[in-house]
């Protein structure tokens, strides 16, 4: 989206519906920080909906979850600004997620569920609005054909545990390729190839126009940002619109705030317990190797830092193992400067944070590499067998590895952890340091409560 400066500016309540189909960027005027903020909160939606589907809630489920994702998060202090903020965000997301087929799948999925959300929730007066502005191409059945398909009608709606046909029915006449949902479902009367839609089952159509016309605007939108946009906005929008795809919107864990400190000594244990895979992988490989490329010694380094290692002791830890493999003058010059400076004790002396999942999954390691995503980088024995180490019975690993074979990688770490801790996380598992803190609770809430039944015996 290109950002104008014009003094042209939407009114929510300047048309019926107010839901957008978004043919094209309007000329706006967008603060440099409403264009990253607005981004921010309509993705905290696309990667709720996400997250939804992604544990297989049901359609009414989503439906409400959708519905309430978008009041949450989409609000405007100044209630005319509501439709700016929605038609805005849409767009600088387009920019963030054009630029690769994966990430352009991914924002296809997702916004196209959020507006079959929105979509159902708009009046029969609005959802007509919709329709032609986004020009659906079928005309309503006539009353006169209508009476003549009623009992069939009728039979169809019975079936289903929809009314009966009325005097006010509205159908459409669609061609039956364009609603492969609606008969896989046997919802529909199908005559001479033709399905017979109800007003309330058009949602089906304009959901797939809609996700046409996106697709085909995501990969001109992807030509646009990288022949001219790209390089024009260089030191202004592309840092913006290149993180926004990886953003973290959970907690900040770049100072530990449960189960702080953890030392030395402890960390083995630790490490056996609450450690995710991608950290757990990287832990054995420093004890086995006495070494960690780049990449690995920031996603480990940052997490202990987390999860509560201070200063010292990380400068303890990782001297106790490199010294074993280059020396301990030679981790000295070479090594403990990034250590300190991950601590903010050096350079631009800033307080670094650890590693979201969603930056571990994007990663892409070399030849050598330990760091990134064990879901997403491991082949199908190596994570099976060190996902049984982790103690993944063989019942729930077939869960985990069609999550895996799905590329739900978050998810898959979600049930490998219910699968250890026995528990529950119904939040999801988004962040390193979150598995951490969530599995120290279980494993104390354990500890208290055994200490508590025995005393009770006794």
């Amino acid at each position: 989206m290109e950002i104008l400066r014009s003094q042209k500016k939407i009114s929510a309540q300047a048309a019926i519906p107010t839901l957008p189909v978004y043919r094209s960027a309007p000329s706006l005027e967008v603060r440099l920080e409403d264009f990253e903020l607005f981004a921010i909160d309509r993705l905290r939606v696309l990667t709720g909906i996400s997250n939804g589907l992604s544990r297989g809630k049901k359609p009414d489920e989503m439906e409400k979850l959708g519905n309430d994702l978008w009041k949450a998060n989409m609000r405007h202090h100044d209630s005319s600004r509501m439709l700016d903020k929605d038609i805005i965000s849409h767009f600088v997301l387009r920019l963030v997620y054009c630029r690769n087929e994966e990430l352009r799948k991914w924002f296809l999925t997702h916004e196209t569920k959020l507006f079959e959300y929105r979509f159902r929730v708009e009046s029969v007066e609005s959802q007509k609005a919709l329709m032609a502005e986004i020009g659906f191409p079928y005309k309503a059945v006539g009353m006169g054909e209508l009476e003549d398909m009623r009992e069939n009608l009728n039979q169809v709606a019975r079936s289903i545990g929809r009314p009966m046909l009325t005097s006010d029915a509205l159908f459409f006449k669609v061609p039956f390729e364009e609603v492969p949902e609606l008969i896989g479902g046997r919802k529909v009367y199908i005559h001479k190839g033709f399905a017979y839609v109800a007003m309330n089952q058009a949602v089906n159509v304009v959901t797939g126009m809609f996700r046409s016309n996106l697709s085909k605007a995501l990969v001109l939108t992807n030509r646009k940002w990288t022949t001219t946009l790209k390089e024009q906005e260089k030191d202004r929008l592309t840092p913006i619109v290149e993180a926004l795809s990886t953003s973290y919107l959970g907690p900040d864990y770049s100072q530990p705030k449960e189960y702080a400190e953890i030392s030395i000594k402890d960390i083995d244990k630790v490490a056996s317990s609450s450690f995710p895979l991608c950290m757990r992988h990287l832990f054995e490989k420093l004890r086995e190797d006495h070494h960690l490329k780049h990449g690995g010694r920031m996603q480990l380094g940052l997490f202990l830092k987390g999860v509560g290692l201070n200063l010292d002791d990380a400068l303890t830890f990782w001297k106790a193992e490199f010294s074993q493999k280059v020396g301990s003058e030679r981790f000295d010059k070479e090594y403990a400067y990034s250590i300190r400076h991950n601590y903010g004790k050096e350079g631009k002396r800033i307080d670094y944070t650890p590693y979201s999942c969603q930056k571990i999954i994007s990663s892409t390691p070399g030849a050598g590499d330990q760091h990134g995503c064990p879901y997403r980088n491991f082949s199908k024995e190596n994570l099976e067998a060190a996902l049984s180490k982790m103690g993944v019975s063989s019942r729930l690993m077939g869960d985990v590895m069609d999550k895996v074979k799905n590329r739900h990688y978050q998810l898959a770490c979600t049930l490998t952890f219910e699968a250890v801790h026995a528990s529950s996380c119904d939040a999801g598992i988004n962040h390193p340091n979150q598995y951490f803190i969530d599995s120290q609770k279980i494993l104390q809430a354990k500890v208290t409560n055994s200490i508590t039944v025995k005393n009770e015996t006794t």
